[in-house]
C-alpha cells in the first residue's frame, strides 16, 4: 500500500507541476497528497466517470424532472463488507442551478424486514458529500464500502424503513446551491416512479448534517413550489450554514486555533462554484499563480484530502493584489442568491447547531433561523453546548433518528420552539 500511495503522489504531482511545493511557515505544511479518486481507479468497480451507466441519454431534454433514464441492482457494502439489503440505483433527470436538464443518480435501499399496513416509509439520507469528484458520490461509495456515513443509516433500516441516498451534488459536484434541493426532490420522484420498489405512496423524512443538511433543507424549502407531489413529512438537519456570504468571509481569512480548520471549505466552495458559475468564479482573475495551482489540485478530490490540504491555508492569502470578496459584487450575489431562507419550508423542521462550531459559526446560522421563525416556519431549533463540528453531528443524530422515526410512524412533530442560546464571548471567532 505504501508503494501505491507513493506512486499516486508522484503521479499527481507530475500531472500538476504548478502545485506549490513550499508554503509560508504559518500555514499548513501538508504536501500534495494522492487523491481518493486515484485510489478508486485501482478497484474493479468502475468509477462514475468511466461507467457508461451514468451517461446522459441523447434525448435528455425529452425527460421530465424525476423521470428514470435507467436503473440497476448493486451490492451495498458497509466498511467494505457486503450488507444484506436490496439496493436499486436509478439514474434520473433533474436540473442544475440555471434550470438546464442534467442527470444524476440515487440509491434506494430496502431492508428484508416486512412492512405491513401502509406503504413502507422512506428516509432520504443526504450525506455530506463535500467533494469535487463524482467518485466520491454515494452511488459509488456505497458499492465500494467507503461511504463515510453509511453506518448511520442502519438504525433506520433496523426499523424497516427504506433509505433513499441521492447524489444530490450531481456528476459535476456542486456545493451549497439550490439545485441540490431539486436533485433531492427529483430523486424522490424517481423513487416513486419505479413501481417495482413499492414506494409510490410512502411518507418521506429528510435527514442531513453539514453538507448533507444543505441538500436536505434546500429540498424542504423548494418542495411546495418545485415538487408538491413529494409527500414530505419532515426534515432533520444540523451543522448547516445559512448565510453563505458570512461563511465565505469567515472561511477565507486566517482564524486562530481550531477555527483555522474552516479554511478548507472556501477552497472546496471556489472549486465547486467555478463549475456552475464559470463567468463569476474565475481562478485566473481572482487567484495568484500559487493559488491557481492549489485550486487545480482541489478539482478532483473527496472531502478527506480536500480537508487535509486546505485547513490552515486561507484562500485570501492567495488572492491577487486588490482582490477581496467585497470587491467582487458578482461573487457576493451568487453567495447571497444561494443562501438559505429564499423560501420557507411548508413541512416540519428539526434543526440543531453547536455553540462552538469551528467550521460553521453560529453567526452564519442564527439570523437565518430567526428569519424562519419570524416567517412562520414549523420549526424546532436548538443549540448544543458541545465544541467541534463532527462531535455535534453525533450529538444531534440520536434525536434526529427518534424524531424522524416518530413522523414516519404517523406521530406528530411536537411543539415549535427556538432555543438559540448564545454563550460565546465578544471577539470569539465566528461570534
Amino acid at each position: 500500500m505504501s508503494a501505491c500511495l507513493a506512486a499516486g503522489a508522484t503521479a499527481t504531482a507530475a500531472a500538476q507541476p504548478e502545485y506549490p511545493h513550499t508554503f509560508p511557515p504559518d500555514q499548513n505544511q501538508v504536501p500534495q497528497l494522492p487523491s481518493e479518486p486515484w485510489l478508486y481507479d485501482q478497484l474493479p468497480i468502475l468509477t462514475p466517470s468511466e461507467d457508461p451507466w451514468y451517461s446522459d441519454p441523447p434525448n435528455l431534454a425529452d425527460y421530465a424532472p424525476g423521470d428514470i433514464v435507467r436503473s440497476r441492482e448493486v451490492q451495498t457494502r458497509v466498511l467494505g463488507i457486503p450488507f444484506p439489503v436490496s439496493t436499486r440505483q436509478l439514474l434520473f433527470r433533474s436540473e442544475n442551478v440555471h434550470g438546464e436538464p442534467i442527470v444524476t443518480a440515487t440509491s434506494v435501499i430496502t431492508p428484508g424486514i416486512p412492512w405491513q399496513g401502509s406503504a413502507r416509509p422512506v428516509v432520504s439520507f443526504q450525506e455530506a458529500i463535500d467533494s469535487t469528484s463524482s467518485s466520491c458520490n454515494p452511488s459509488y461509495t456505497l458499492q465500494t464500502g467507503t461511504m463515510k456515513e453509511s453506518a448511520l443509516v442502519i438504525y433506520w433500516l433496523m426499523q424497516g424503513f427504506a433509505i433513499n441516498v441521492p447524489d444530490f451534488d450531481g456528476k459535476f459536484n456542486t456545493f451549497n446551491t439550490y439545485d441540490e434541493g431539486k436533485m433531492v426532490l427529483d430523486s424522490l420522484r424517481a423513487m416513486k416512479n419505479d413501481n417495482s420498489l413499492g414506494l409510490t405512496d410512502s411518507g418521506i423524512a429528510l435527514y442531513g448534517y453539514s453538507g448533507g443538511g444543505s441538500g436536505s433543507i434546500r429540498a424542504a424549502e423548494l418542495r411546495q413550489s418545485y415538487a408538491p407531489d413529494v409527500r414530505l413529512l419532515g426534515t432533520a438537519i444540523g451543522g448547516t450554514p445559512g448565510d453563505l456570504v458570512g461563511i465565505a468571509k469567515y472561511a477565507s481569512e486566517p482564524q486562530p486555533g481550531l477555527a483555522g480548520t474552516s479554511n478548507f471549505t472556501m477552497w472546496l466552495g471556489f472549486a465547486s462554484l467555478a463549475r456552475e458559475y464559470p463567468d463569476v468564479f474565475k481562478p485566473e482573475e481572482f487567484l495568484t499563480p500559487e493559488g491557481q495551482g492549489l485550486l487545480a489540485d482541489f478539482q478532483n478530490r473527496c472531502y478527506a484530502t480536500i480537508a487535509l490540504e486546505g485547513v490552515y491555508r486561507p484562500i485570501s492569502e492567495y488572492f491577487q493584489p486588490g482582490k477581496t470578496l467585497e470587491t467582487s459584487p458578482e461573487v457576493l450575489k451568487v453567495l447571497s442568491d444561494n443562501s438559505l431562507g429564499k423560501h420557507i419550508p411548508d413541512t416540519p423542521v428539526l434543526w440543531w447547531h453547536g455553540f462552538w462550531d469551528e467550521l460553521i459559526p453560529p453567526s452564519t446560522v442564527l439570523p437565518t433561523v430567526q428569519s424562519y421563525w419570524d416567517r412562520g416556519a414549523d420549526l424546532r431549533f436548538y443549540t448544543v453546548p458541545v465544541p467541534e463540528h463532527i462531535t455535534n453531528a453525533v450529538t444531534g443524530w440520536p434525536p434526529a433518528v427518534a424524531w424522524t422515526s416518530a413522523l414516519l410512524r404517523g406521530l406528530g412533530p411536537g411543539p415549535k420552539f427556538k432555543a438559540d442560546y448564545q454563550l460565546l464571548p465578544e471577539g470569539f471567532p465566528g461570534r
